[in-house]
């Protein structure tokens, strides 16, 4: 068989090109390894909505969203204390979503579908398919080869195609991130929203830091669903040896936190899962984002921007897609001359501008004694200034005694807070 386009990987970033190429007369497949569209998929649970009004404006017809996001916390957790910043957006705005990326990528096959793609499930791709010139015409799965004038690669983070093809290298542990999640289901909605201060259907973001991860990089997150929120955990792939708790306790740690604990009281656990995250983002891109009939998109080129707080993937993703299939429209040929266009669309977009901007993010984030040291430090601090006793202390007296307490190096810290300032 013999496609215009081959598609590999129905994620965000796979079927928004394949709902954009087909909508415009091209033949394409989407070859997908899951039973599913979407089923191999698994990320925190937020989408941001503002780039998606630009390369994807169907979505606020008709895409699932359970809630948006009208809260935004941050926390600092230790054994024994919280330190947590909240900002509460009170206008009706709908910047940011949360909803099940299975929900989500599974409407997006919908319109893919719709405007003609075909979706074949359950293959493997084994391989990108080379002439003897080099160039890419299709993909090998088993004995099964297809054919295709191009292959979009969006094979997402374990980037095995590309590593057999010779394009990049095979992953290091300091570029990638493990996160491991769970899905707690409340009885009633109510119970959710008043444990976390909600109105009806407004949705929460929260990231924590310090002991969901044993202080080691990386951190913990919250997001809310219609009736259930997701509880996980992400940790530096090169610390994994560090952790004193495999990462299925580890996750079941935060959650039985005192602080966590009273607000999932009475979940009950609906689904639990595991997935690599490219927390380098363009620091582990490939050499070029296209060759002679191959374009690279989503996680596969490195398209997350990831500052601590604030993740973002879906929106790249699926801007990517959308810059790919544009590019193959206006390409004469599938020759990577010809192709060179989709990395000039990706520079003038907000992706290579944005994640350019916050290449060191990564380095930074990498730094084991940020998370230490930020997380004892200012909660000790919090409490000491709080906690009335026989003496009242100024703020500085007690930041002073909770560095001693915590032997926390002051001057460390704050050249980090300043790094951090400049960086995040």
């Amino acid at each position: 068989m013999k496609f215009d386009v081959a598609v590999v990987g129905a994620g965000p970033a796979g079927l928004a090109a394949a709902y954009k190429l087909a909508s415009s007369g091209f033949k394409v497949v989407v070859l997908e390894r899951g039973r599913e569209p979407g089923a191999k998929e698994l990320y925190g649970g937020r989408i941001y909505a503002y780039w998606l009004d630009k390369y994807l404006p169907e979505f606020r017809k008709d895409a699932p969203v359970d809630r948006w996001v009208r809260k935004e916390r941050v926390s600092f957790l230790t054994e024994d204390k919280a330190l947590t910043v909240e900002l509460a957006i009170t206008q009706k705005e709908k910047t940011s979503f949360v909803a099940p990326l299975v929900s989500f990528v599974s409407w997006l096959s919908k319109l893919a579908q719709g405007a003609g793609a075909k979706i074949v499930t359950e293959v493997t791709v084994e391989a990108l398919v080379k002439d003897e010139k080099g160039k890419i015409t299709g993909v090998q799965s088993g004995s099964d080869v297809l054919q295709a004038e191009y292959v979009i690669d969006a094979e997402g983070v374990n980037r095995l195609l590309l590593e057999r093809a010779g394009i990049v290298k095979k992953l290091e542990p300091e570029l990638v991130a493990v996160g491991v999640k769970e899905v707690l289901k409340f009885e009633n909605k109510k119970v959710l929203e008043e444990r976390l201060g909600l109105d009806e259907d407004e949705g929460i973001a929260w990231a924590l830091a310090g002991y969901p991860t044993e202080y080691l990089p990386g951190g913990g997150f919250i997001y809310t669903y219609k009736d259930s929120l997701a509880l996980g955990v992400v940790v530096y792939l090169k610390n994994w040896e560090k952790l004193k708790t495999p990462a299925y306790d580890l996750i079941e740690k935060f959650r039985l936190h005192p602080y966590i604990a009273s607000l999932v009281k009475g979940a009950t656990l609906q689904e639990y899962g595991g997935h690599m995250t490219p927390v380098a983002g363009i620091n582990m891109s490939p050499p070029r984002y296209y060759y002679d009939g191959l374009l690279i998109v989503g996680d596969a080129a490195g398209f997350l921007l990831h500052t601590g707080v604030l993740i973002r993937g879906v929106d790249f993703a699926i801007a990517s897609g959308v810059l790919a299939a544009e590019a193959i429209k206006e390409a004469r040929s599938p020759s990577a001359e010809d192709l060179a266009i989709y990395e000039k669309k990706l520079r003038e977009s907000f992706v290579l501008q944005q994640l350019e901007k916050f290449r060191s993010a990564d380095r930074l984030l990498s730094d084991e004694s940020l998370f230490r040291d930020l997380a004892l430090l200012s909660t000790e601090a919090a409490y000491k200034y709080f906690n009335i006793d026989h003496n009242q202390r100024t703020l500085f007296e007690a930041v002073r005694e909770a560095s001693k307490k915590t032997r926390v190096n002051m001057l460390k810290t704050m050249i980090n807070m300043i790094r951090m300032l400049r960086s995040l």
